[in-house]
């Protein structure tokens, strides 16, 4: 579908229910969000443009959605999120990932910007150890940006990114404990205290689970802190966060085909010595200032370190070994937000004028080792490389006419580094990527109180990972643009209801994937690609008793132009992206003090290789209930029962035969809630 028949459909669209809307409900903003829950944010004439304003598929999931959550891995609560995919190794630390728009978890291409309080959170490669700091208690929201039109961020920011915010401020407390299916225990507690200037927020958080299968032990704890002070004009604010964590995890291993569908929970014997530690840390100092009624500051600087120590085997025939992930990140981000008080011409009303620079350096090790039982007899692999990326963007509003926005934009990145591996005697210089440019356009028009059209365009960046992003390659691999565009409804007909529909392309130049399991780290060229889909989504709360949710996502992707050593891949698909995502949910007030919940969600099979040969796996659907008993305003007491059915679903690979990795079974959990 071409770019001018959606802008046709959705025109159509808009004037199909136009008799439908009342101009009497309450005004939806001139913008594409859609909230789940209820999100207390205060509006602000100050500080740096937000997620709001860009016109895109974003989602805001709110405490309600989150907090009662009982997930072992964080990554776990995107599935209530519209269009996210959830690819679900369960090994130990690496228990799984999320993606979006066409592209999968496997970590071949990682294209999701993770944020924490708004400080970059991916590792090198773009995965995501540092969300598993966070406990559902901690979080206060979760804002998800789909699409290429976002100019703020720039470093694996390819479809999009996820920003999880934590609390900040409150005088009270909360404390969760539960227990339930597979010997699995949680405690979490978080304090809030506001004094004068001062808000100070802390948080204790420990998990531990024997885990479903065999071997698939795992335990986690996190503490953290945030101390923010505001001057007495209410102009400036300046603070830290600091975040510890430490988590150990056995790992199950992957099962052949026959043994993972008649015993689910079992785990090989040569996979018994497999598993890892993680050591994870975050400092981070944040300033936001006004500096004039006109202008604001936004200023952040950083740290990061993760070390990653594993052990694992994939087959009786193969040799144990040791995976090391070593990196430490340091970061500055800073924007500037012009919003002048009084207009220069008409087509400037409502002006604001963002421009912003960031800049990163990674020091990285990625050594290897051959091992037996966790004991090193060989060295593979000693990589230690350098990685620096620098940015900078320009973004402005603009309402030119009642009704219509206009957002351009244009971000710039530069990415430096070398590489050495002792090991092997072998040094490199960074592949010249040149100055990534990145233009940006989006606009919405708001004719009418219930409904908004948008529509966006934009490209975004893709570079290779580890030793794939040096000269180790013979071909050099460039930068891969991708270039997407969005057209869209949203949909507010009745105060109690509301939904958007989305029709969205993303073609990438020339894609660079990660040569899973190869000794060296190299990427592969994949060749030109294109993903495209479409998104329903419909929100319902209809009084204080009743409300749904329904997301519904389909989205098909190809390899257009293949790389000229695999001719024999044109046309075909992606390896494990399946057809389609889906999410709904209902939860029922009974009477002041109970809720009951179900929700359900799935998503179809996939190929596994981009031969696409052979069976497609991974297609499952499933249900869950809830119960909450409100015992008093301090006291709450609630149920979950995961995966009702008891179906079977798995997680799926292959190395010359199928690797299966079983997911959880039937769990019930009870949870306590204290409020102080």
């Amino acid at each position: 579908m071409t770019a001018p028949k959606v802008w046709l459909l959705c025109a159509q669209i808009g004037s199909l229910a136009l008799p439908t809307f009342s101009t009497a409900q309450e005004q939806q903003g001139d913008d594409a969000v859609l909230q789940m829950g209820k999100v207390d944010i205060h509006a602000r004439s100050s500080g740096p443009l937000s997620s709001r304003n860009i016109l895109s598929s974003v989602d805001v999931l709110a405490p309600q959605v989150i907090e009662q959550q009982q997930v072992n891995h964080t990554w776990e609560l995107l599935t209530r999120a519209p269009g996210v995919m959830l690819t679900q190794f369960r090994q130990g630390n690496e228990s799984g990932k999320l993606s979006f728009r066409g592209f999968n978890g496997e970590g071949e291409v990682n294209a999701v910007k993770l944020l924490i309080d708004g400080i970059p959170s991916n590792d090198n490669a773009g995965g995501m150890p540092f969300l598993d700091m966070l406990f559902p208690l901690e979080i206060s929201r979760i804002e998800i940006v789909r699409g290429t039109n976002d100019p703020r961020y720039g470093l694996h920011n390819i479809a999009g990114n996820v920003n999880v915010h934590t609390r900040t401020g409150g005088n009270d407390g909360e404390a969760r404990l539960s227990y339930g299916s597979f010997r699995t225990r949680q405690m979490q507690l978080a304090k809030g205290i506001e004094e004068g200037n001062w808000t100070q927020n802390y948080f204790v958080g420990y998990l531990q689970s024997a885990g479903y299968r065999d071997n698939a032990a795992f335990d986690k704890a996190t503490l953290s802190g945030k101390w923010f002070y505001t001057t007495d004009d209410q102009r400036t604010r300046f603070g830290v966060i600091a975040r510890l964590t430490q988590s150990h995890g056995d790992e199950a291993g992957y099962l052949e085909a026959a043994d993972a569908h008649r015993t689910p929970t079992a785990s090989y014997a040569y996979a018994q010595s497999d598993g890892g530690n993680r050591d994870m840390g975050q400092l981070s100092a944040h300033l936001d200032a006004e500096l004039s009624p006109a202008l604001s500051l936004s200023a952040k600087a950083y740290a990061n370190s993760v070390r990653d120590q594993r052990w694992l085997r994939y087959s009786l025939l193969a040799s144990q070994q040791e995976r090391v992930i070593d990196e430490t990140h340091y970061g500055v981000l800073a924007s500037l937000t012009y919003r002048p008080q009084a207009v220069p011409a008409p087509w400037a009303r409502g002006m604001s004028v963002e421009v912003g620079a960031s800049a990163e350096h990674q020091h990285d090790r990625s050594p290897r080792y051959r091992t037996e039982n966790k004991v090193r007899k060989a060295v593979t692999r000693d990589q230690r490389f350098d990685f620096d990326t620098w940015g900078a963007y320009l973004q402005a509003v603009f309402l030119p006419v009642t009704g219509l926005k206009i957002m351009p934009g244009y971000r710039i990145d530069k990415v430096q580094g070398d590489f050495s591996d002792p090991s092997r005697q072998v040094r490199y210089p960074i592949n010249d990527y040149g100055l990534i440019r990145q233009p940006k356009f989006s606009a919405v028009y708001s004719p009418w109180q219930a409904a908004s059209i948008y529509g966006n365009w934009g490209k975004t960046f893709q570079v290779g990972a580890g030793a794939g992003a040096y000269q180790s390659n013979a071909n050099r691999l460039r930068a891969s643009i991708n270039e997407g565009w969005e057209a869209g409804i949203k949909l507010r007909p009745v105060a109690w209801a509301d939904g958007r529909i989305a029709v969205w392309r993303q073609d990438a130049s020339g894609e660079v994937k990660r040569k899973l399991n190869d000794p060296t780290g190299d990427s592969e060229n994949v060749g030109k690609t294109r993903r495209e889909g479409i998104d329903l989504q419909l929100n319902v709360q209809q009084g204080e008793r009743h409300s749904a949710w329904f997301a519904y996502s389909r989205q098909r992707t190809r390899i257009v132009e293949p790389d000229p050593t695999a001719p024999a891949t044109l046309g075909k698909q992606i390896d494990h992206v399946p057809g389609h995502l889906y999410s709904a949910g209902y939860d029922l007030q009974l009477d002041p003090a109970t809720k009951v919940s179900a929700w359900a969600n799935g998503q179809g099979s996939y190929f596994l290789t981009t031969a696409n040969t052979g069976a497609r796996y991974g297609a499952y659907a499933l249900l869950n209930l809830g119960l909450t008993y409100r015992v008093s305003s301090a006291l709450t007491l609630d149920m979950q029962l995961k995966n009702l059915a008891n179906r079977y679903y798995d997680y799926v690979w292959t190395n010359e035969v199928t690797r299966h990795a079983p997911g959880d079974g039937r769990a019930l959990y009870v949870s306590a809630t204290m409020r102080f």
